[in-house]
């Protein structure tokens, strides 16, 4: 049959083993993941949190974003993906030139043999550029800084926020992204984190929870009261979450194949189960259905099918979003609350004892996470695994053979990354606080936005709460009444309105 003339024009730009649909779909992939974050989480996280805090919490997530950018391509990618230099580490280098942007990605960028000199794991070589590898697996990079930063919105200093980001990407997520995806030690010894179950969002919880506790807590009247501050918009970010979940896991495969469909399906029978699971939950305990339950719910069944998206069956992906709209449902609503450190938790954002993690992040992320690699260990079917692991004969659990192994495999890697962000999230956040204030001072908790940065989220005010101008500062009234200007003005203000 002959083949179209796009498709058989050879050029330099088009070099023979180019796949132009794989590269295409890695591209899109990419688009997606990060329009998880930008505008997704920056929406949520504005419209989740009280409006005092909406345009530094939005500020945190749009910072991150670009600031990775940066930091990956200069020497992040090449420490993630690189070749090896430990075996949980690879070697950092710019990923700038043109030399090794347009050559054929390879990922990991060294071949694995055993003993006997026989390949154990083999070099995986998509048909597409360097540059398309770089910048997808960088959105993935820039959203695991976002979740973590919702464990500590409401207080943390962004100038010591500023610091964290770029440290802990250099020396927390490139560790823990080798280990497991660019031919560290667990990737070769067949751990299966499909699409960053472990890589991600057990990190992110594990290191936000630990972040928490160092920064300290907000003010006591934030615990106590922090409503969101518009609920329509918080849903539009997170159906872009939603939705863009199809590239996170569509994506993993590198390539327009099978078992992108398959990963594609599954996120979103696992997302829609858990949410109707954690919804239900809600209405029985409680006599009525919450939102903001209905998006936590959602969460925790994206982020419980990842590590397995590509590899369990359908009906695999209906029971994990079973378990992921109720396990993390339990630990967030009730084991906390029999807990000494926990019992001083709100409903949905449970403000601990000692650990005050502001949007919950430790529920939605790490008990999702940890239980989705986990299941992955158990539901993972050999035909599927072939499709696509470097190590032969994976299976889960409940498949016979090796699948035991596995289980144990998937458990010792869970505990690695959860250490690793514990111990070098604390290390981070204690060298910037030698030079930086963690926690913002007292005067700028009381006001918030426009202490911190000049500006507001919106020309009316809000919360219910009366305008105090000793807190606030004066504002120009409606009527046209000369008033003092506020001491903290550095941009947009708002109006007040007098009724």
């Amino acid at each position: 049959m002959a083949i179209a003339g796009a498709y058989s024009v050879r050029t330099p730009a088009v070099p023979d083993w180019l796949n132009k649909g794989d590269n295409a779909w890695q591209l899109t992939a990419a688009t997606f993941v990060g329009l998880q974050s930008m505008p997704g989480l920056v929406i949520l996280y504005a419209s989740i949190v009280k409006k005092k805090w909406a345009v530094n919490s939005a500020f945190m997530a749009l910072y991150a974003f670009a600031a990775v950018l940066i930091c990956w391509v200069l020497v992040g990618y090449r420490m993630a993906f690189g070749d090896q230099l430990l075996p949980f580490w690879g070697k950092g280098a710019p990923s700038l030139g043109q030399k090794f942007l347009i050559n054929r990605a390879k990922v990991p960028e060294s071949t694995h043999f055993r003993d006997d000199g026989s390949v154990e794991t083999p070099m995986v070589e998509p048909f597409y550029p360097m540059a398309s590898l770089v910048y997808f697996q960088f959105t993935f990079a820039a959203i695991t800084l976002i979740l973590l930063a919702g464990s500590v919105l409401g207080r943390m200093n962004i100038k010591a926020w500023m610091a964290f980001v770029p440290l802990w990407l250099i020396f927390s997520y490139t560790v823990g992204a080798f280990s497991l995806w660019g031919g560290g030690f667990l990737y070769h010894w067949g751990v299966i984190d499909y699409s960053g179950g472990y890589v991600i969002h057990l990190s992110s919880g594990i290191a936000g929870f630990t972040a928490a506790y160092w920064v300290g807590p907000r003010l006591k009247s934030d615990r106590e009261r922090f409503p969101p501050n518009n609920v329509l918009l918080m849903l539009a970010g997170a159906g872009m979450l939603w939705m863009g979940w199809s590239g996170f896991n569509g994506g993993a495969p590198y390539a327009a194949n099978i078992d992108a469909s398959i990963a594609v399906l599954n996120t979103n029978i696992c997302a829609a189960t858990s949410l109707l699971v954690w919804t239900s939950l809600d209405v029985v305990f409680f006599g009525k259905p919450s939102v903001i339950g209905a998006v936590q719910g959602m969460m925790t069944g994206l982020v419980c099918i990842t590590p397995g998206a590509g590899l369990v069956q359908s009906w695999a992906a209906i029971v994990m979003g079973m378990l992921s709209g109720s396990i993390p449902w339990v630990s967030m609503m009730v084991l906390h609350k029999k807990s000494a450190l926990l019992q001083k938790a709100s409903c949905y954002f449970p403000t601990l004892g000692l650990v005050d993690d502001t949007l919950g992040v430790f529920h939605t992320h790490a008990v999702a996470g940890l239980l989705g690699g986990l299941l992955t260990g158990l539901f993972a079917e050999p035909a599927l695994c072939r499709l696509i692991l470097p190590v032969g004969d994976s299976r889960g659990a409940f498949y016979g053979g090796n699948g035991g192994m596995q289980f144990l495999k998937q458990l010792v890697a869970a505990m690695f990354v959860a250490a690793w962000n514990i111990v070098s999230t604390t290390i981070i956040l204690l060298a910037i606080r030698v030079f930086i204030p963690l926690r913002m001072p007292e005067e700028q908790l009381i006001i918030g936005d426009d202490a911190v940065h000049g500006e507001e989220a919106y020309a009316l005010w809000g919360d219910g709460e009366k305008y105090d101008p000793t807190k606030h500062g004066w504002n120009t009234s409606v009527y046209g009444e000369e008033t003092a200007p506020s001491p903290y003005i550095n941009g947009a203000r708002g109006v007040t309105i007098n009724l």
